[in-house]
């Protein structure tokens, strides 16, 4: 266990003790619920029938099996992640096909889907890769060694068991914009069929909307449960600043709303709770879980990837593919298998001793929306989330999610709500925004989120004299960035991570976007809404920014470079475009220019990175790549 694992654990149990002398009122003005009644008994009750569900909601799972040396099917999947548990799944619908889905992690479990624990997930070595940026003076300086992390999903349903559940799908001008790039069949008017297909709408008053949302995916769409005051504050900010509330995966994406989570019933929908649990009974559908994949095997001669070498339990597997290899190993993942199998930048493979089948520039065009964590605001109204007092057990949090899967652990990661505006033309509401800006019901500065989010000592340190605090956090977020980074490997080993170089903020328009956006923000806590609830601005400085004019944009450049980190949405790195484009890994039906029997799907095939969440719009490009496999290969008609 490490001191920091320590650390965080004594300071929970002392909380506990505290809290369960002293108790909290808080509670009653937030949640509007008492404990009368309450007893020990009811919460370990409650909590064997948790277990039970849980052992239920495992025996849901694709059984793990392990597939002979030289065994044959007519798909490979690597990855079952977003995109690989959506393709495969997709693909066994056909009773002919035999597919075999390939994941390095373990199974998924309930526990993983209580959603306001996603920030926990981040760095949980058993179901996250955890990589890092390269170390850098121009970004990430708030971060451990300059460094900032990246986590990424190895489990059954990959980073959707690790993210924070926000459903947005960009715009209709992010989808043109690929077609408008030579991309052909991925303009909005051809992809919004899927993002209908994918998706079921919980939400009442949306769901009639039958022109943007569809009703019998396997994807749920809803409104979390519960949200704090402050969250409705928020809106009614926005409306005050100008802006409508909206459906931000409908016409008009400028706006506030709540979150649109991928949330049923309270709890988190993975692709492996959405796509996989639902077939766990096909025979035409294997799953070797805990399987890291070496190398895609392609044959010199024809130039055709033919199979998939992998280690599982200290053995190494060759399996063969009929028909085709489909790569969904993720925007880190991805590229470097296909580099370690000889597709890549001619110059760099050879100097690490890889026989090059391919020259492409798999790893350029890295894309990550970054976001800043440098706005926090407190309040004098006790109504907002707090880490301790959301576990505490003599509060109704936990029993009023474990029995009836409602309350304050239905909030994602504790976020709530968001806005999308547009900072160079904020009187225009049809446009497609640059700034995201989403909100969450407490402060960010308390004893879980500095060190999850792994900033250094000193910050820390400084935001730990906050914790407890009552209050808001608005976090800014780069939705267009032109900056652009890359990753290269460090070895020809798939065990040595890549190195991650996103550059962000390397372009100075990202800086002036983002500068706009902070102040955008501020503007909020400057409402009648927020002042209602005396809402003063936490403006923590920083020794390095000190020199400057406080407000002024090299003050708000210093901390943008300090305090910023990645929304976990990397993605680009095996860009698609049309044959003949020097830039492209992919063509638009998303097979590896000059490999045969070779597809790339997943957020490393975006040309240019879109103005949302990342997660929707990958189980678009799964749906749609699954459709383009059984048209290529005939079996679209028979599906």
């Amino acid at each position: 266990m490490t001191n920091k694992i320590r650390s965080v654990l004594y300071v929970l149990s002392i909380s506990t003790i505290i809290n369960s002398l002293h108790g909290h009122p808080y509670y009653s003005s937030l949640h509007g619920n008492s404990n009368n009644g309450w007893t020990l008994l009811k919460l370990l009750s409650s909590t064997t029938d948790f277990l039970k569900q849980n052992r239920q909601y495992v025996e849901q799972e694709l059984p793990d099996m392990t597939p002979q040396f030289g065994d044959r099917y007519d798909f490979i999947v690597i990855g079952a992640g977003t995109a690989g548990a959506t393709i495969a799944a997709r693909l066994s619908e056909v009773p002919q096909i035999k597919v075999l889905l390939i994941e390095a992690g373990s199974r998924e479990n309930l526990f993983m889907d209580i959603p306001v624990f996603a920030i926990v997930l981040q760095t949980n070595n058993k179901i996250n890769s955890n990589y890092r940026t390269k170390s850098s003076n121009k970004y990430c300086r708030g971060m451990k060694n300059n460094s900032c992390h990246w986590s990424s999903g190895k489990v059954v349903g990959g980073s959707s068991v690790l993210n924070f559940m926000i459903a947005s799908r960009g715009g209709a001008e992010d989808y043109d914009r690929w077609a408008e790039m030579g991309n052909e069949g991925w303009a909005y008017q051809d992809v919004l069929q899927y993002f209908k297909k994918l998706e079921t709408m919980d939400i009442p008053e949306l769901k009639s909307d039958i022109d943007y949302h569809g009703t019998n995916g396997p994807v749920h769409i809803a409104y979390p449960s519960f949200h704090t005051p402050l969250a409705e504050a928020f809106l009614e900010a926005g409306k005050e600043l100008g802006y409508p509330l909206v459906d931000y995966n409908g016409k008009n994406k400028i706006g506030f709303s709540y979150l649109q989570s991928t949330i049923m019933n309270g709890t988190r929908i993975s692709s492996n709770r959405a796509y996989l649990h639902p077939v766990h009974g096909r025979t035409n559908l294997h799953l070797t879980r805990e399987s890291t994949v070496t190398k895609v095997l392609i044959d010199r001669i024809t130039n055709r990837a033919i199979g998939v070498e992998f280690v599982k339990n200290n053995q190494r597997i060759r399996v063969f593919a009929n028909k085709e290899v489909i790569l969904c190993a993720g925007a880190i993942g991805s590229p470097q298998l296909l580099m370690l199998s000889g597709i890549g930048p001619a110059k760099h493979l050879s100097e690490l001793g890889i026989n090059v089948i391919q020259d492409a520039p798999v790893g350029d065009n890295l894309m990550d929306h970054p976001v800043f964590f440098g706005l926090s605001f407190t309040t004098n109204a006790v109504v907002s989330l707090q880490f301790f007092d959301l576990i505490n057990p003599i509060n109704p949090h936990i029993l009023d999610f474990i029995i009836n899967r409602t309350g304050l652990f239905t909030i994602p990661g504790g976020c709530e709500a968001l806005g999308f505006v547009n900072t160079k033309h904020p009187e225009k509401n049809n446009n497609l925004p640059d700034i995201e800006l989403l909100f969450t019901g407490g402060t960010t500065k308390d004893i879980i989120f500095p060190r999850i989010l792994e900033f250094n000592d000193p910050i820390t340190q400084e935001w730990d004299k906050y914790s407890g605090s009552n209050g808001w956090t608005v976090l800014p977020i780069l939705l267009k960035p032109k900056s652009r980074g890359r990753i290269t490997l460090l070895a020809n080993d798939v065990n040595v991570k890549p190195e991650i170089v996103p550059n962000y903020f390397d372009d100075p328009d990202d800086v002036r976007t983002m500068i706009a956006g902070i102040r955008t923000a501020l503007s909020i806590g400057r409402t009648k809404a927020m002042q209602a609830l005396d809402s003063q601005f936490l403006n923590i400085t920083y020794t390095e920014c000190n020199n400057y004019e406080y407000d002024s944009d090299v003050y708000w450049e210093c901390a943008i470079r300090i305090l910023s980190t990645t929304l976990y949405h990397y993605c680009g790195s095996c860009k698609m475009g049309p044959r003949g484009d020097p830039t492209a890994v992919v063509d638009p039906k998303l097979k590896v220019i000059g490999i045969e029997g070779l597809r790339v799907a997943d957020a490393s095939i975006m040309p240019e990175i879109i103005s949302a969440h990342i997660n929707i719009p990958v189980y678009m490009i799964a749906e749609k790549t699954a459709d383009m496999i059984k048209k290529d290969w005939g079996y679209l008609e028979k599906s």
